[in-house]
C-alpha cells in the first residue's frame, strides 16, 4: 500500500497545492459572506449529481468550498481547527501527500455520490478525515475546546468513529456511502499503521498475562509448617515465627499456638 502512495504521490507532484487547506478557508469565507445576502447560495454550490448531469458541473467542485452552517463563532472555530490540523498535516506529509489525502477523499466522494444521484452531498465528512488523520498522528494533543475547556484529541477522535457508527446504522444509503468515501483516504494512508498498533497491543496483553501469571509461581517469603500455605497463596494471612521452635519455624495464625514445637533435629530443611 505504501508503494502504491508513493508512485500516486510522485504523480500528482508537479501540480500539488501548497496550503491548500488556507485556501479553501478563505474561500468559504467569501461563500459564508455571500450567502448573507444571498440566501439561495448554498443551494447552488453543493453536490447534487442529478443537477450534475443536467449541466451544472460546477458543482462536483463548488461542494468543498460550502461553509459550515451555524453562527460566525462556531464556523470561526472550525476554519481556525481545519487550518491548524490541515498544515500540520502538510508539513508532516509534505505538499505533494497532503494533496493526495485530500484528492482520494474527494474523488471517492464524488464517486459515491453518483449512485445515489438525487441526494445532496456534503463536505463535512470530507473534512473530518483531516481531523481523523491529525489525531491518530497525534493521539495526545491537548485540543482546547472554544479555548476553555482542554481535552485530549484522541477523545474527540473516538466519539467522532462511534458517530459515523451510528450515522452509518441509522442513516440512509447516501449518509453511509458517504461516510465510506470519507474514510478511504484515511485507512489507505493508515491502515499498515493501524496493523502494527492492533498486534503491538496483543503482544502488550500477552505479556501482561504472563506476568500476571509468573507472580503466582514467585518463591513465597513465610510458610506455615502445618498447613503449607503462603504468603502468596493467602496473603492476607498473618505468619510468625515460633521461638520454642528450633530453627526459623514459621506458622500461620491458625497453628501458630497449637502447633508441636520443633526439636534441633526435626527442623526441616
Amino acid at each position: 500500500m505504501n508503494r502504491l502512495l508513493d508512485r500516486l504521490e510522485r504523480m500528482i507532484r508537479p501540480v500539488s497545492v501548497p496550503q491548500v487547506t488556507l485556501g479553501l478557508i478563505v474561500l468559504q469565507i467569501l461563500v459564508f459572506l455571500m450567502a448573507q445576502a444571498r440566501r439561495d447560495l448554498i443551494g447552488q454550490l453543493d453536490l447534487v449529481p442529478d443537477n450534475v448531469l443536467r449541466g451544472e458541473i460546477w458543482r462536483i467542485f463548488t461542494f468543498l468550498i460550502i461553509p459550515p452552517i451555524g453562527n460566525p463563532i462556531c464556523a470561526a472555530f472550525f476554519w481556525y481547527l481545519f487550518y491548524l490540523m490541515g498544515t500540520a498535516l502538510e508539513g508532516y506529509w509534505g505538499v505533494a501527500r497532503y494533496n493526495l489525502y485530500l484528492l482520494i477523499g474527494f474523488l471517492t466522494t464524488v464517486g459515491v455520490a453518483f449512485l445515489v444521484p438525487d441526494h445532496a452531498v456534503s463536505n463535512a465528512f470530507l473534512q473530518g478525515s483531516v481531523f481523523l488523520a491529525f489525531a491518530f498522528l497525534n493521539p495526545d494533543f491537548e485540543l482546547y475546546l472554544f479555548f476553555l475547556l482542554p481535552i485530549r484529541i484522541k477523545w474527540l477522535a473516538l466519539l467522532t468513529w462511534i458517530s459515523y457508527g451510528v450515522m452509518a446504522v441509522t442513516g440512509d444509503v447516501s449518509t453511509r456511502l458517504v461516510i465510506l468515501a470519507s474514510i478511504c483516504n484515511f485507512v489507505l494512508f493508515f491502515a499498515a499503521d493501524i496493523g502494527y498498533k492492533i498486534r503491538g497491543a496483543r503482544r502488550r496483553m500477552a505479556y501482561q498475562a504472563q506476568l500476571i501469571a509468573t507472580a503466582s509461581e514467585k518463591e513465597f517469603y513465610h510458610c506455615c509448617l502445618v498447613c503449607g500455605i503462603t504468603d502468596q497463596t493467602h496473603p492476607q494471612m498473618d505468619f510468625r515465627y515460633c521461638s520454642k521452635c528450633e530453627g526459623a519455624c514459621g506458622y500461620c495464625m491458625d497453628h501458630l499456638h497449637d502447633h508441636t514445637h520443633v526439636s534441633k533435629t526435626e527442623v526441616p530443611s
